[in-house]
């Protein structure tokens, strides 16, 4: 009984907010500053099974994987409002029913990964996702995309010839020097003699093409193949085997974590770090979006 007074309580909340949601998405009205927008649920994928999480559990444990908890705190914040754009961009586009399928911690695993620094790691990730509670990255009416990597070759890519789109003007090539000084900058995997090169590299020095004997694969293809730290990589014969040396961590689009870290450490706030990655974009907050309607009994 009390399970279907709160699901009928939860149409309810629909039924009367449903013409405010959309006029926000339509038109982007300021919010008001005691609106919550992050109490709600999604549904989510985890190792194959479907789940129903509060998003704050969620997106807490997407940070959690995705970016050191020793980071500053300007750059956990510039995280959290990263993971909650590319949440609600996912549910705008999917409807409240899609189910999310970026990877994170559960809290089992965030307590087995930090183990006695658990709580004070924790604690970061959850003041970070509350200080920017309810904050986006848009770009004019709509939002943005907002991809990152863990590290650059010292360059991020051009969003046009990453994506092959004109979508994401703010998505530019942006310099990232201090990344060169990082211990994680080049990384050298060794594997079996083949007949590969490299055929075509974007702007940025990011591979985009390889010839494998007869066939052509593109470079983050190849990357995950032979688990590369990064898609900007070069090839060399060395001793019977094929040398691969990469520079850089990730795919190298969008916001670079280390070098957020270090605007961070630099005195630069949430929106100077966004700013720069995501040249163009704003953030702004959005009204409560209500995801936690279901269809079943």
């Amino acid at each position: 009984m009390r399970n279907r007074l709160k699901k009928i309580g939860c149409y309810l909340i629909i039924i009367v907010l449903l013409p405010y949601i959309v006029t926000v998405f339509m038109n982007g009205p300021a919010i008001p500053t005691d609106t919550t927008v992050d109490t709600t649920y999604v549904k989510v994928k985890k190792d194959d099974t479907e789940l129903e999480l509060p998003l704050e559990e969620y997106c807490i444990g997407r940070m959690a994987k995705e970016i050191p908890a020793a980071y500053e705190e300007e750059a956990l914040k510039a995280q959290a409002v990263i993971v909650r754009t590319s949440v609600y961009k996912s549910i705008k586009e999917g409807g409240t029913q899609v189910v999310l399928e970026d990877d994170f911690w559960t809290e089992e695993e965030m307590r087995q990964q930090w183990g006695s620094s658990y709580s004070g790691h924790y604690r970061k990730m959850q003041n970070a996702w509350n200080d920017t509670e309810g904050q986006v990255v848009m770009y004019g009416e709509n939002l943005a995309n907002t991809p990152f990597t863990r590290l650059t070759n010292g360059n991020t890519r051009d969003g046009k010839e990453v994506l092959g789109s004109e979508d994401y003007p703010y998505l530019k090539i942006k310099d990232c020097p201090l990344d060169i000084e990082a211990a994680e900058q080049i990384q050298t995997v060794t594997v079996d003699d083949m007949d590969a090169e490299v055929t075509a590299m974007d702007t940025a020095g990011y591979v985009t093409s390889v010839r494998v004997g007869q066939e052509t694969v593109n470079g983050e293809e190849f990357r995950q193949t032979y688990g590369l730290a990064s898609s900007c990589f070069i090839l060399q014969k060395y001793d019977g085997k094929l040398r691969i040396t990469t520079r850089g961590v990730g795919h190298g689009l969008g916001l670079s974590q280390y070098t957020a870290n270090e605007m961070a450490k630099e005195g630069k706030d949430v929106s100077e770090i966004l700013q720069y990655f995501f040249e163009g974009t704003e953030i702004k907050e959005v009204a409560e979006i209500v995801t936690n309607s279901r269809d079943t009994e």
